[in-house]
C-alpha cells in the first residue's frame, strides 16, 4: 500500500499512529521501507551522521538531492520527504520555490520539509504549497538554529510554549500536510496535536503525537553521541567493530576463508 497525504491524514483521524525515520542511502532506505516505516524523510541530519559535519549547516542543495536520490530507489511504498538545507529558502519564498522544485524534480520525492515557523517562514509555506509542493513543517527545536538555540529542549517557559503553539497553527493555517514536533515537553506536544487537524510527528515530544520520528543512526546505535531523547534499539556500532576486528584478525593470521 503506497502512503499518501490523504492516507497520514486518515491515520490521524482514525488515531493511527504514524511511524517514521530517516535515512541516507538506498540499502538503508529498502530495509526501512520493507519493514513498513510509513515516512521516510532524508533529513539534513545527514550532514552530521553520513558527512561527517558538527552540525546540520554545512549542508548544500546537491548533497542532500545526491542522497536523496539513492533512497528513493529504494523506497516503494513508504512516503518520502526530503529536508530543505540552512539558507536553501530562507532568503525568500521565490528561493523555496526554486530549492523545493528542484528537490521534487530530481529526486522524486513526495515533499519537502522546512524548519521554523516565524512569520516569514509560514508566508513560504503557503507559497509552495499555492505552487503545488506539499510541505512538512518542524516547530519546537530546529537544528538549522543550533547557533541560536543550542540542542537544548524548547518550550520551557509560558512564552514559548505559546510561541511554538502559535508557530504550529499558523503553519497548519498555511497549507502545511503535517508537522514535526522536537525536543519539547510532552503536555505541549499533546496539547498542539489535539488541536491541529493535520498530523504531527514527534521526536523527543512524548508519545501524545500523531506519530514518532528518529534518526535511524540513533535507533541502531550508530552515532557516536546520543540525543538525550533516543531510545537505542540495537547496538550495532558494537556488532560491526566486533564483526570487522574478526575479520582483520583472521585476515592478519591468514585464517580467513578467502
Amino acid at each position: 500500500m503506497t502512503v499518501t497525504i490523504q492516507k497520514l491524514l486518515q491515520w490521524k483521524q482514525q488515531q493511527r499512529p504514524i511511524v517514521a525515520l530517516t535515512a541516507w542511502e538506498y540499502s538503508i532506505a529498502q530495509i526501512l521501507d520493507g519493514a513498513g516505516v510509513d515516512l521516510i524523510l532524508v533529513g539534513d541530519s545527514l550532514a552530521m551522521v553520513a558527512l561527517g559535519y558538527e552540525t546540520t549547516l554545512p549542508l548544500t542543495l546537491d548533497e542532500i538531492v545526491h542522497h536523496a536520490k539513492a533512497v528513493r530507489r529504494g523506497v516503494k511504498e513508504a512516503f518520502f520527504v526530503v529536508d530543505l538545507p540552512f539558507l536553501t529558502y530562507q532568503e525568500s519564498p521565490q528561493q523555496a520555490l526554486r530549492s523545493a522544485g528542484r528537490v521534487l524534480k530530481e529526486t522524486g520525492a513526495r515533499a519537502v520539509k522546512i524548519e521554523g515557523g516565524y512569520p516569514e517562514i509560514v508566508e513560504t509555506v503557503s507559497r509552495l504549497v499555492r505552487a503545488g509542493i506539499p510541505v512538512m513543517g518542524h516547530v519546537g527545536l530546529t537544528p538549522q538554529s543550533v547557533r541560536q538555540l543550542g540542542y537544548r529542549q524548547q518550550g520551557k517557559t509560558l512564552e514559548d510554549r505559546d510561541r511554538i503553539l502559535a508557530e504550529a497553527t499558523a503553519l497548519e493555517q498555511a497549507g502545511a500536510f503535517a508537522i514535526v514536533l522536537e525536543h519539547i515537553p510532552d503536555d505541549l506536544a499533546s496539547k498542539i496535536t489535539k488541536k491541529l487537524t493535520i498530523p504531527t510527528i514527534g521526536i523527543g515530544a512524548g508519545n501524545g503525537c500523531d506519530g514518532q520520528i528518529l534518526v535511524t543512526h540513533d535507533l541502531l546505535g550508530l552515532t557516536e553521541k546520543q540525543p538525550p531523547f533516543a531510545k537505542v534499539y540495537a547496538d550495532l556500532r558494537q556488532t560491526i567493530t566486533q564483526a570487522v576486528g574478526e575479520y582483520a584478525k583472521e585476515v592478519r593470521d591468514r585464517t580467513s576463508s578467502q
